[in-house]
Formats: structure tokens, C-alpha cells, sequence
């Protein structure tokens, strides 16, 4: 047997999330599916992180168990054309030792929220950004983000539905970038609560509008209560583009 890392790329348009699901389409299971076709196996792909519907991801992680003896470069050229023409691709594969895990050997996540300003409707990136019709200001917003770095209770910006033990978590990163009429939130940490990066680029754009000042902002985090959540960002813009592991 031998385990597979995979970095993976998909467009989540299509997907009722990563996680495998009895009845909806999931990015997992499209996986599954093509590694049966290719190799005759059943087996399990294991990622370092569980997007939700419409979340998008260029380096998603992930590992697999394969019996049969391929080679890397082989695997994942059959495992791409059976997953024709689903908007997913094996970006890189390669052997890694027994006991590394996608997730569980992942000590960092990284996330890309992307927002286009304009008043058009978007065409071809329908689903792949958020737009916002009224500007925003970058650096209202940037002085939000700011007031969330650290280690702190989220339970604000954290979903009813999240399953976590502790509402704690430390955001390594939160910056805010702007080029012309593109503006992108890059977050980072070791783990997020379910929809946090949603939640949080939802009120830095309230900041963005000058609808919440940074203080509003603070106010909202140190309240510890969904209740006090301004706007939880729709999902189109969300993408996971990358996961840290020890050297």
C-alpha cells in the first residue's frame, strides 16, 4: 500500500462541497469515483480541508492509499482523464510516508476571498467572485482586519452549524488588497471555524461601505455572539489556495 499526496484544483460551482454526501454531488466523491475507474480500488481521499458548496480551491490537499504499484506521474494522469469533464484536476502527485495526513499533518490553511467592483453583472466569473456594485475602501478595511489577527473567541463569526470543540482560534493573516476594480481578503491560520472567512470578509465589506467603523468591528468580535454578525459573504468568491505542512 502506498500513500499519495495530491494537491488538487477545482471549481466548486457544480459541488455541494468537498465532503462526500449520500445524495448531492461532492468534490470527494468525484475523486472516489475516477480512482475506482482508474485502478479498480475503493478507497478513501482524505483532504486538508472540507469547502462548502460553491467554494473554490487551486491547491486543496489531500492523500490517498493505493494498492496497486503506479507511479505518481501515472496516477494522476489516469485519475484526470476519468474525471473528465468534471471542473476538477490533479495538479501534482507524489509518494509521502504512511503517517503523513492531509489533514491532521497540516499546520496551516490559507484562504483568497475575491470581490469585483463594479455595477455590470459579472459574465464568465459568475460564481467565482463576489460582486459588490458600491466601491470600497481597502484601507477602512484593512484597519478591520487588523483588530482580528491574533488568538481569539470567533463565536461570532462562526456558523450555528459548526461542529468545532472551541470557538478559540489564532488568524495568523488577514490582509486586504486591492487593484483597480479587483480587491482580494487573504486569510491564515492553522484551522478556521465553518463559514469565519465568509463571515469575517462580510464585515470588513460593511467597513468597506463605512456602514461598521473597525470599532464596530472589534465590538462584534469581542460580543462572542452570531447575533451580532453584519453580513456573511456569499460563498462564489471563496477559494482555498493552499495548506502548510511540517518540513
Amino acid at each position: 500500500m502506498t500513500r499519495f499526496a495530491l494537491t488538487v484544483e477545482y471549481d466548486g460551482r457544480p459541488f455541494a462541497g468537498w465532503q462526500r454526501q449520500s445524495v448531492s454531488p461532492s468534490v470527494q466523491a468525484a475523486i472516489e469515483a475516477a480512482i475506482l475507474a482508474a485502478t479498480g480500488e475503493e478507497v478513501a481521499v482524505h483532504s486538508a480541508g472540507r469547502t462548502d458548496a460553491g467554494v473554490h480551491a487551486t491547491a486543496m490537499r489531500a492523500h490517498v492509499d493505493i494498492a496497486r504499484d503506479i507511479a505518481p506521474f501515472r496516477l494522476s494522469e489516469a485519475i484526470n482523464a476519468k474525471l473528465r469533464p468534471a471542473p476538477v484536476a490533479i495538479l501534482e502527485c507524489m509518494i509521502v510516508p504512511d503517517d503523513w495526513h492531509a489533514r491532521f499533518s497540516c499546520i496551516g490553511r490559507s484562504y483568497e476571498y475575491r470581490i469585483v467592483l463594479r455595477r455590470a453583472p459579472l459574465t464568465w466569473e459568475r460564481g467565482l467572485a463576489w460582486r459588490v456594485p458600491k466601491g470600497l475602501d481597502a484601507e477602512a478595511m484593512a484597519e478591520g482586519a487588523a483588530r482580528l489577527i491574533g488568538r481569539h473567541d470567533f463565536t461570532t463569526f462562526r456558523s450555528a452549524h459548526c461542529q468545532a470543540n472551541s470557538p478559540l482560534r489564532t488568524l495568523d493573516r488577514l490582509d486586504v488588497v486591492r487593484t483597480g476594480d479587483r480587491l482580494s481578503v487573504f486569510a491564515s491560520a492553522r484551522s478556521f471555524l465553518h463559514h469565519q472567512v465568509r463571515s469575517m470578509v462580510g464585515c470588513l465589506a460593511l467597513v468597506g461601505q463605512r456602514k461598521w467603523s473597525a470599532d464596530d468591528l472589534a465590538d462584534a468580535l469581542a460580543a462572542k455572539n452570531r447575533t451580532r454578525l453584519g453580513l456573511n459573504a456569499p460563498p462564489d468568491g471563496l477559494f482555498f489556495i493552499g495548506a502548510t505542512y511540517p518540513d
